[in-house]
């Protein structure tokens, strides 16, 4: 029996975050955690050990690539794979960049659809 895949979603978007989270755990075999600000995801990332993080990339309290750098200085988070979401780079923007990345960090376009988001996590986890 396949493990559940541990899946943190850092959003300011409280109804994201739920919509992500019951999608997510229907489909499949996940188990979702949920944070709303970024200092609450980073905690979250170190004491949850996710095997991946979604990630918005604009909050107001902390931007996400703020949070992204934060938990690259933590040994028990920097090797966790993040896949930033927002709602200002659309399907067309990520087909002109390498494989919907920023960075070393992958990129998905809101609205998210949740097969797509699924096969982006396994592809990711190299699960498929």
């Amino acid at each position: 029996m396949p493990t559940d895949i541990r899946v943190l979603v850092i959003d300011d978007e409280f109804d994201f975050c739920y919509f992500v989270k019951t999608n997510l755990m229907q489909s499949g075999p996940f188990d979702v955690l949920i944070a709303t600000t970024g200092t609450e995801g980073i905690e979250l990332a170190r004491t949850e050990r996710p095997d991946i993080i979604l990630l918005d990339l604009f909050m107001p309290e902390m931007p996400g690539e703020d949070v992204a750098d934060a938990l690259k200085e933590y040994p028990e988070t920097a090797d966790i794979p993040i896949l930033f979401v927002t709602a200002l780079a659309s399907n067309d923007d990520l087909s002109l960049n390498q494989e919907g990345k920023i960075g070393n960090n992958y990129i998905m376009p809101k609205p998210i659809r949740t097969k797509k988001l699924i096969q982006t996590i396994m592809k990711i986890l190299d699960r498929t």
